[in-house]
C-alpha cells in the first residue's frame, strides 16, 4: 500500500485527505515506541555502577558502553528516515522494533565489555529507525491540522514522560533486580507495538523515492559520528591531535555529503527543505534549546545524588515536575499556538525556560525539593510548548513524501544539540571544578583522582581519614555547585538567544501551512488509491 496523490490541485478532495478510521489507536501504538526510547536514554546511567561490577570494563570501555548507542543513533537518523520514506515507514518501524527487543536481550545477558559495546551499537541502529518513523507516520495518519497538532502534542508528551520515568523506573528495578532488568523492560513494550501495530498502523512511503544512496549513508554516518565524538571527547580530554582529526574528518564528510545531495536526482536528504524559513527556524530552535538544556539535565542528576545525597529513585522523583509541565504544555500547545501565534508560543516558551534558568543560578546544597520542583516544572512547561509546536511546524512545512527525512533532521538536531550542550557546559563545570581547593596533607594520587570528577572525589575520600575525607568532599561539592551555577547562567543566555531567533525566523508561520508540491501536475494525474488499516506489514 503506497501513499499516492499526497498533494493535488488547490481545492481538490482526495481519498488520502479523509480522516483515517483507527488513527487514534494507531497513535497509541506509536507513542509506545517513543516512551521506550525516552526511558532507554536515561535508565542506563543508573545501572552503570552495577554493570561495572559484573563486566569489569576498563575506563575507556565504560565510556564506549555509555556513548556508542547515542553515536550510532545520531549518525543513522537521517539515513533511516530516508529509508523509511523509501521502503515504507511502518515496515521499517516494525523491523526496528523486533531488532530493538532482541538486542535488548543481548545487552541484558552480555558477559564481556566487548559484547556489551557491540550490542549497544546494534541497539543504536535499531533505535535510529524508531523516532523518525513514528513522527513521519503521525504526519500521514492525521491530515486535519488541529488533530495533527494534538497528536504531535501526545507524541511529545510521551517522549518527555519516558525521559522522566526512566530514572524512577530504573531506581525501582535496580532496587529489586539485577542490572539486566533495565534492558528487559523493553520486551513487553516492543511485543505489544509489533502485534498491535501490524493491524492498526497504515503503511506509507514516498510514491517515487529513487534509490537509497549508500555513499550518502556512509558520509552521513562518518560526518555526524566524527563531529559528535570530537565534541564529547574534547569536553573531557581537551583538544588532542586525534580528537581534532576526528572532528575535521567529520566536518569534511558532512561537507561532501551536502555537496552530493545537491547533485543527486534522488538525494538521501532534500537540502531544499532548508529553504523553507519555518522548517529551518524550527530546527535551529530545537538545536539551541537542547544545547541549553542538556548540560543542565546531565549535571542536575549529579547535583541531586552527589551534592544533596539523594537516592537514584528520590532524584528521579525530584525531576518529575519537569515532565509533568512538559506533558501538560505539549497537549495544549497546538490549541494555544492557533489562538495566539506560532512564533509567540515558541519564542515565549523558550523565554520562560531561559528566565527559569536565571533563577536556577542560585542552586546550593540546601536548596529545597519544592524550589527545585517549581523551577523544573516551569522549565518543563516552556520546553513543552516550544518542542511540540516546532515538531508540528517541521511536519507541516514539508511534503508528506519526505516526512521521514524531515523528522530525522529534527531528531539529528536534538542529538547534536545534546552533544554540544554537554560539551560546552561540561567544559565550564569541569574547568571550574578541577581547581577546587584540596585540604592539606592529601596524597598526590588521591588528589589527582578527586579532581577528575565529583564522583571521583567521593570515591577517593573513602581511603582517607574521616576529617580529611569530609573536608575533601565538602570542598569538591562546593566548587562543583559554583561551576553548575555558572553553566546554568550560560544555558539561560543560550535559551534567551534561541527565543530571539525563533521570534525572527518563525514570523508569519502557521500550523498546517503545508507547502505546495514541486510538481503538482504530476500529482494531479495520479489516481487516488484507497488505503486500509490492515494493509502493509513488516
Amino acid at each position: 500500500m503506497t501513499e499516492t496523490a499526497a498533494f493535488g490541485p488547490a481545492g481538490s478532495a482526495h481519498v488520502d485527505d479523509q480522516p483515517r478510521p483507527g488513527r487514534w489507536l494507531a497513535l497509541a501504538v506509536l507513542v509506545l515506541a517513543v516512551l521506550l526510547v525516552g526511558v532507554d536514554a536515561t535508565v542506563l546511567g543508573l545501572a552503570t555502577p552495577f554493570l561495572s561490577e559484573d563486566l569489569k570494563p576498563s575506563g575507556t570501555q565504560l565510556l564506549w558502553i555509555g556513548d556508542i548507542y547515542s553515536f550510532v543513533i545520531a549518525g543513522l537518523l537521517v539515513s533511516m528516515g530516508s529509508l523509511g520514506d523509501r521502503i515504507g515507514r511502518k515496515k521499517l518501524l516494525l523491523i526496528g522494533s523486533v531488532a530493538f527487543g532482541g538486542l535488548s536481550v543481548v545487552c541484558a545477558y552480555s558477559t564481556t565489555p566487548e559484547m556489551m559495546i557491540a550490542a549497544r551499537a546494534l541497539l543504536g541502529v535499531a533505535g535510529a529507525t524508531l523516532m523518525p518513523s513514528t513522527l513521519a507516520l503521525i504526519r500521514n495518519l492525521f491530515h486535519d491540522p488541529k488533530e495533527r497538532s494534538l497528536a504531535v502534542g501526545i507524541w511529545g508528551a510521551m517522549a518527555s514522560a519516558g525521559t522522566a520515568v526512566g530514572p524512577v523506573l530504573g531506581g525501582f528495578l535496580l532496587g529489586h533486580f539485577w542490572w539486566g532488568s533495565v534492558f528487559l523492560i523493553n520486551l513487553p513494550v516492543m511485543a505489544l507495538l509489533v502485534v498491535v501495530g501490524i493491524r492498526v498502523i497504515p503503511e506509507s512511503r514516498h510514491p517515487d523515492p529513487g534509490p537509497w544512496d549508500i555513499p550518502s549513508v556512509a558520509l552521513s554516518l562518518v560526518g555526524i559520528v566524527g563531529v559528535v565524538y570530537a565534541i564529547k571527547e574534547a569536553a573531557v580530554h581537551g583538544y588532542r591531535a586525534d580528537i581534532l582529526a576526528a572532528g575535521l574528518i567529520g566536518l569534511l564528510a558532512l561537507f561532501v555529503f551536502v555537496r552530493r545531495q545537491l547533485s543527486l536526482d534522488s538525494p538521501l536528504l532534500n537540502m531544499k527543505l532548508f529553504h523553507h524559513r519555518g522548517f529551518s527556524g524550527a530546527v535551529l530552535a530545537d538545536l539551541l534549546t537542547i544545547l541549553g538544556l542538556s548540560g543542565l539535565v546531565f549535571f542536575l542528576s549529579q547535583f541531586l545524588q552527589m551534592v544533596q545525597v539523594r537516592s537514584p529513585l528520590n532524584a528521579g522523583l525530584t525531576e518529575l515536575p519537569a515532565a509533568v509541565g512538559a506533558v501538560g504544555a505539549g497537549l495544549a500547545a497546538g490549541h494555544v499556538a492557533r489562538r495566539l501565534s506560532v512564533r509567540l508560543v515558541v519564542a515565549g516558551g523558550l523565554a520562560i525556560v531561559g528566565l527559569s534558568l536565571v533563577g536556577s543560578t542560585t542552586l546550593h546544597a540546601d536548596t529545597g525539593t519544592a524550589s527545585i520542583g517549581l523551577i523544573l516544572f516551569v522549565v518543563g512547561v516552556g520546553a513543552g510548548f516550544s518542542f511540540t509546536v516546532t515538531a508540528d511546524v517541521i511536519l507541516s512545512s514539508v511534503p508528506k513524501e519526505e516526512a521521514g527525512a524531515a523528522s530525522a533532521v529534527s531528531e539529528t538536531a536534538y542529538e547534536l544539540g545534546s552533544a554540544l550542550g554537554i560539551a560546552l557546559l561540561g567544559s565550564i563545570v569541569t574547568g571550574i571544578y578541577r581547581d577546587f581547593p584540596a585540604p592539606p596533607g592529601i596524597p598526590a594520587g588521591t588528589e589527582a583522582a578527586a579532581r577528575e570528577s565529583l564522583g571521583g572525589a567521593m570515591e577517593a575520600a573513602k581511603d582517607l581519614p574521616a576529617h580529611q575525607a569530609t573536608a575533601l568532599v565538602r570542598s569538591a561539592q562546593h566548587t562543583f555547585v559554583e561551576g553548575l551555577d555558572i553553566a546554568v547562567g550560560v544555558s539561560a543566555v543560550v535559551l534567551l538567544g534561541a527565543a530571539v531567533a525563533a521570534w525572527i525566523l518563525l514570523r508569519g508561520q502557521e500550523l498546517g501551512n503545508t507547502p505546495a508540491p514541486p510538481e503538482p501536475a504530476a500529482d494531479a494525474e495520479r489516481e487516488p488509491q484507497p488505503e486500509t488499516l490492515g494493509g502493509g506489514g513488516a
